[in-house]
């Protein structure tokens, strides 16, 4: 009883001694900085106007843009050549209080190619051909014979160098 009486009493303090944050984590935008704003230059509206067009009888392709504004609302119309062989053409104004207003239509008729169902050619297993085997040669034989060994050990002559006098030797007496 006094171990589980002790055992309370150390989960109560190491539970008060850990440290709570006394502000739960805020993840939000930085705070402003302390520079020098920056100057905003609002440049007035400025007209413009532009046209592009491409027709290619050899590729197919035709498309072309053209746009212009007063400064204030902007007017265009662009034409596409579609893959079903109709040209769309768009006409289209953009107006700050009105918003974009567009009018599309059609030229042409649609064309699809004529869908040709898919017929398998009949299954037909693998047949594998196979040649003549190649031939099995055996590696030949050596045509060699080990040479035998000859050994003649040779006997070592010691004889001591002679020895060598001189005449300055000192006489005995």
């Amino acid at each position: 009883m006094i171990t589980k009486g002790c055992m309370i009493a150390v989960l109560v303090g190491v539970a008060m001694a850990m440290p709570r944050p006394e502000e739960r984590p805020h993840y939000g935008p930085p705070p402003p900085g302390y520079g020098h704003p920056e100057e905003e230059y609002l440049e007035p509206a400025k007209p413009y106007a532009f046209d592009y067009g491409v027709k290619d009888d050899h590729s197919g392709a035709q498309f072309g843009h053209n746009e212009n504004s007063d400064g204030e609302a902007v007017q265009g119309s662009y034409i596409v050549a579609l893959p079903d062989g109709r040209i769309q053409k768009v006409q289209y104004v953009a107006h700050p209080e009105h918003g974009y207003q567009a009018e599309v239509t059609y030229e042409g008729e649609a064309t699809y190619p004529e869908v040709k169902p898919y017929i398998p050619e009949p299954y037909q297993p693998y047949q594998p051909q196979y040649g003549p085997p190649p031939p099995q040669y055996a590696p030949a034989e050596p045509q060699y014979a080990p040479a035998e060994p000859q050994y003649a050990p040779v006997e070592p002559q010691y004889a001591p160098e002679p020895p060598v006098y001189t005449e300055d030797a000192p006489a005995e007496e």
